[in-house]
């Protein structure tokens, strides 16, 4: 698969950490900037195919979250409100306008967590395979009478991982670019996707100071607002693309509950694993552009 290539980018001074972003395209008349958010472990560099092609219709932005990417890695505690205010603070400062948010799977829920929070900084919310949990957490409960169990078995592996040296020494081990590879084709239908552009893309970032910290924090995060309360209070459109091979998540099970909880969202499935818009990004782009062209003619 041929490569594509890096669009430069430059760097934001947030809370005095620099914060990698890059801007692409023109804005056009009637349509909305759109800003592309990335999920656990990737970059803005996971959207290249994307902006390739968006960027002829949209004015596109795309940020690195504090803690991936080239932005900073300070030792803090990271949550969905703290990324929520990264791009909150990003839209005001840098953007200056309302945008359509994209975010795929934590990326997503950032997303989500803007739109639903922040409604006058949001025309549109796109979400791919997002993250995020429900209060009704039924997409990965087991009967009753393993409840108990299954919760004792969750603490006792928490607890052991939020050991300093447990979680570093499994950072060493996932980081490995075998290691990388092997996990990005469990979640990739499509494992010629899987190039060596995109292992060293998720490599990289591994290698800077702080990386293993924000690695270790993912097992202490303060649990952020549920999914049902954040669309509760959602007011913007919604597109939802489902990459329905992810092995991480049931889709159908999940798509059911956004849809009961805003049902007049849009949806589509894409034969693709957990990042259909690296995966299938034709797919993605062609629909992503059609949906905000559509909704752009509504308002």
């Amino acid at each position: 698969m041929q490569a594509t290539p890096a669009i430069p980018g430059t760097y934001w001074q947030w809370r005095g950490q620099s914060i990698y972003y890059l801007q692409a395209g023109k804005q056009q008349a009637g349509q909305p900037p759109l800003l592309l958010i990335h999920g656990f472990g990737a970059s803005t560099d996971h959207w290249r195919k994307n902006i390739a092609v968006l960027k002829q219709d949209f004015e596109v932005w795309a940020i690195d979250l504090i803690g991936f990417g080239r932005s900073a890695k300070p030792d803090w505690v990271y949550s969905g409100d703290l990324w929520r205010e990264q791009l909150h603070d990003f839209l005001v400062e840098v953007i200056g306008q309302p945008v359509v948010l994209a975010g795929n799977s934590l990326g997503g829920y950032a997303a989500l967590c803007v739109a639903a929070q922040h409604p006058e900084l949001a025309k549109g919310l796109v979400l791919l395979n997002s993250a995020g949990p429900f209060s009704d957490n039924t997409e990965t409960k087991l009967p009753t009478k393993n409840n108990s169990l299954q919760k004792f078995t969750r603490d006792l592996v928490r607890s052991f991982l939020l050991q300093p040296w447990v979680s570093f020494l499994l950072f060493q081990y996932v980081r490995q670019r075998s290691m990388i590879r092997k996990t990005l084709k469990q979640v990739y239908l499509d494992h010629s996707a899987v190039t060596n552009q995109l292992v060293e893309d998720i490599y990289r970032p591994s290698r800077d100071r702080g990386a293993a910290k924000v690695f270790a924090s993912v097992f202490k995060t303060p649990s952020g607002e549920k999914v049902d309360v954040l669309l509760k209070q959602l007011k913007c459109p919604l597109l939802l693309l489902w990459g329905e091979g992810d092995p991480w998540m049931n889709t159908r099970q999940r798509a059911v509950k956004f849809r009961q909880h805003y049902p007049h969202s849009s949806e589509a499935y894409l034969q693709a694993g957990h990042c259909p818009h690296d995966e299938v990004p034709e797919q993605v782009n062609e629909r992503l552009q059609s949906w905000v062209f559509s909704i752009s003619e509504e308002s």
